[in-house]
């Protein structure tokens, strides 16, 4: 119907705008509408009636539906459009037939199933056992798995045709299984669920597993198709997984005791690898992915687990002996999969760095190498964890801790060594490395002193060493004796390298001094012919030297007094004390081949000035001229006469000085520089002087323990001997016994520092 004020000549335009819906509802177009400015007329006309079937329809359809289910489930071709009984089903649905067809379906195909069995199809042959027995498990399979493709395939086909039918009715009864559904449990509760075709299956498909453990080929498609039914048929886990994860543990707890035996640790090793990728490979190519753990557990359980210990007994020091990177780290990737196994392996590092480790400083005939061989063990456990361990921060502190316990096992001795090889490094001639390379020595020196307990004793023999370089000026590098004292002073703090620094102090107000003195001498009156340094040392600083008098020449002598003349003028109170074992000189020679100078210690200098007096001497006339002690003139006589730079001529001749030999002047000694260095015969530190500065140290200690005691004592009052020896321990930077600080404690108490309380003896009151 049209608006009655529509004019005429619009009329065709607006029924061209009409839209009419299938339902009867004729509505108009908005945009008719807003052109003629009209109102819009809906139109509501009656449902058409629904057209109905004829009496046969629902029979007809099924006998279609029927012959065209057959012809799927008998590999036949269909007589029918497919798309003619998709709609077929559709027509069926719309006229609430769905039950009854469902219904029908399932039966249809669950008689298929049952005549299939019934009248020797193929699952016939499935359930048949004897025909079953006579084939060989792999071609059990591979029909099992036609089967199986055959079902699956037809099933499908199926769904297809009733699709409509699953995705209304089935879709809106929750109860009711999809037809996809309802072939998969037909095909399990007529086939699989049959406990013959079950064992059989799993049988084959375990057997083919384990060949293909053992080396062989198998068809991997068919194992995955036929695991894939299982999962479907929803039996996979209690049919199959079961068992097979019990046949593994079995085969390969069998195998890790053969192998064990069999094979050395690196090939052990590899073989675990591989197997633990084969496994993995497993999972993605056939094993349902839930098998995955438990799979590879089982394999590292029986490989791994319960070997552990084995491995590392035998092959751990092996590996770290030969630094086997590639298997160290294979070892710490493998062991980090075993519950516990990173632990045991942390055990068995730790105890191997402490033996191999305990062996470098308990050996005494190794002293000599020790510092240089504990440097490269360093790096060579340092690359271990960082290369094999992943940087691992247990292994790193557990490293640690192994050094510490095995360098503090010989008590001192590391110490002393340390201080000696810094010295070696640091003296003048050390070709050895560069500025850098002799940092990152330094450095890595650093990290070995950090272990040690006893500093104290480090310090002593570096600070002896030390005045050494300083005072005969055999340090290499002025910048690498700072760099390596900012170093000390930035581990054990300012108290510890104030006395060295005041050494380097010592050593520059001694060039401003001798400035000075230069200055002076040459405002006196009859200059001297010696030039005369002086290195000025403060007691409290530089190791103790014992003094030794000697004889100097009288023109020595005088200028000795005119320097402390010099020296007191400007520094009343106080008092100079000379040494001579630390003088050296440099003497100019005249011989037959022409002039030469002569750098020589002190004690070289007065023996040869005495052949400007006489032509020989015998060492007893000698000794009486120059008061030099014995053992230290023969060493000097030795360095003079039996050295490389023979200026003496020994009578008889030998390499050793004796109390008969006489000496002369060497007039025909010759030599290719014109300044010559004659070493002074250096006297291997003996037993006593070692033992005396290892004294020292002891003697220090016991000062430092009994300031530390009274320091306690007057802050709290009153304190019991454990709390005391808590507090000391906190305190002391170096090991101690308590029985040495009981021993201390006694002393104080004898000394009435502190007193027993009268009643508890076992606490102690300060005395002011």
């Amino acid at each position: 119907m049209m608006a009655e004020d529509i004019r005429q000549d619009k009329k065709g335009n607006f029924s061209a705008l009409m839209e009419h819906n299938s339902n009867g509802v004729t509505r108009s177009s908005a945009l008719a509408a807003s052109k003629t400015g009209a109102s819009k007329k809906l139109v509501i006309k009656n449902f058409k009636d629904k057209p109905k079937l004829s009496e046969n329809y629902t029979e007809d359809t099924w006998l279609k539906l029927c012959d065209a289910v057959g012809a799927i489930q008998n590999s036949t071709s269909i007589k029918y459009n497919l798309e003619e009984l998709y709609q077929a089903v559709e027509n069926l649905c719309s006229y609430k037939v769905s039950p009854t067809l469902y219904r029908q379906l399932r039966q249809l195909c669950e008689d298929h199933v049952q005549a299939q069995i019934q009248q020797g199809g193929e699952y016939c042959s499935l359930l048949n056992i004897e025909l079953t027995e006579s084939v060989d498990s792999l071609s059990f399979l591979k029909r099992m798995n036609r089967c199986w493709q055959d079902h699956c395939r037809q099933t499908i086909m199926i769904r297809s045709i009733f699709l409509f039918l699953d995705r209304t009715y089935v879709l809106q009864n929750s109860l009711l299984p999809s037809i996809w559904d309802t072939g998969l449990e037909l095909f399990r509760t007529h086939i699989v669920s049959d406990s013959g075709v079950q064992k059989r299956t799993v049988d084959g498909i375990l057997e083919q597993i384990e060949l293909e453990r053992s080396g062989e080929t198998v068809d991997r498609s068919l194992l995955r198709s036929l695991l894939g039914m299982l999962s479907d048929l929803q039996v996979y886990k209690e049919s199959f997984e079961e068992r097979f994860l019990v046949e593994t543990n079995r085969l390969y707890a069998a195998e890790g005791q053969r192998l064990m035996q069999e094979r050395d640790v690196p090939e052990y090793l590899h073989h675990v690898a591989r197997r633990l990728e084969e496994e993995n490979d497993r999972v993605i190519s056939y094993l349902d992915q839930s098998t995955q753990k438990p799979l590879v557990y089982c394999v590292e359980k029986q490989l791994l687990g319960e070997h552990m210990t084995s491995i590392l007994q035998k092959g751990l020091t092996v590996l770290l002996d030969e630094n086997r990177v590639t298997e160290l780290t294979l070892l710490y990737q493998l062991f980090s999969k075993v519950k516990g196994g990173l632990h045991t392996l942390l055990q068995f590092w730790r105890d191997y760095i402490k033996a191999f480790g305990g062996e470098i400083v308990g050996t005494p005939e190794k002293d000599k190498d020790m510092v240089q061989e504990l440097l490269d063990y360093k790096d060579k456990m340092d690359n271990v964890v960082h290369t094999c361990f992943a940087r691992n921060e247990s292994f790193i502190n557990s490293m640690k801790e192994a050094f510490e316990a095995f360098i503090n096992k010989r008590p001192n001795k590391p110490a002393e060594l340390i201080a000696k090889y810094v010295d070696s490094k640091l003296r003048a001639g050390n070709k050895e490395a560069t500025e850098e390379e002799l940092e990152r020595i330094l450095d890595k020196i650093m990290i070995i002193f950090r272990f040690i307990h006893g500093k104290d004793v480090f310090e002593a023999f570096y600070k002896k060493d030390l005045a050494k370089r300083l005072l005969v000026g055999k340090s290499a590098s002025v910048d690498a004796e700072k760099s390596m004292l900012s170093k000390l002073k930035h581990e054990c703090g300012a108290a510890f390298t104030s006395k060295l620094e005041g050494m380097f102090k010592d050593m520059e107000l001694s060039k401003d001094i001798m400035i000075h003195f230069k200055q002076y001498t040459q405002n006196q009156s009859g200059p001297s012919n010696i030039e005369l340094t002086v290195n000025i040392l403060t007691m409290g600083y530089w190791p103790s030297y014992i003094p030794m008098e000697v004889h100097l020449p009288a023109e020595m002598v005088k200028l000795q007094e005119v320097f402390k003349v010099f020296y007191l003028g400007k520094h009343s109170g106080r008092k100079l004390q000379w040494q001579p074992t630390l003088g050296h000189a440099v003497l100019k020679t005249e011989f037959k081949e022409g002039k030469k100078e002569l750098q020589v210690s002190l004690f070289q200098t007065l023996v040869l000035l005495m052949f400007n007096e006489g032509e020989e001497f015998s060492v007893e006339e000698i000794r009486t001229a120059t008061g030099i002690e014995e053992g230290e003139l023969k060493r000097t006589l030795q360095s003079l006469a039996c050295g490389k730079a023979r200026v003496l001529n020994k009578n008889p001749r030998g390499k050793d000085v004796e109390d008969g030999d006489r000496f002369n002047f060497n007039k025909d000694f010759k030599h290719k520089l014109f300044r010559i260095k004659i070493n002074q015969i250096q006297m291997k530190e003996t037993v006593e002087e070692q033992v005396s500065t290892t004294e020292r140290v002891f003697q220090d200690r016991q000062y430092q323990i009994d300031a530390a005691v009274v320091r306690i004592m007057k802050m709290r009052k009153t304190l019991s001997h454990n709390l005391l020896v808590s507090e000391l321990y906190n305190q002391l930077k170096f090991p101690v016994k308590p029985g040495d600080l009981k021993k201390r404690i006694e002393s104080l108490i004898d000394r009435d520092y502190m007193e027993r309380d009268k009643d508890t003896p076992t606490q102690y009151h300060y005395v002011a």
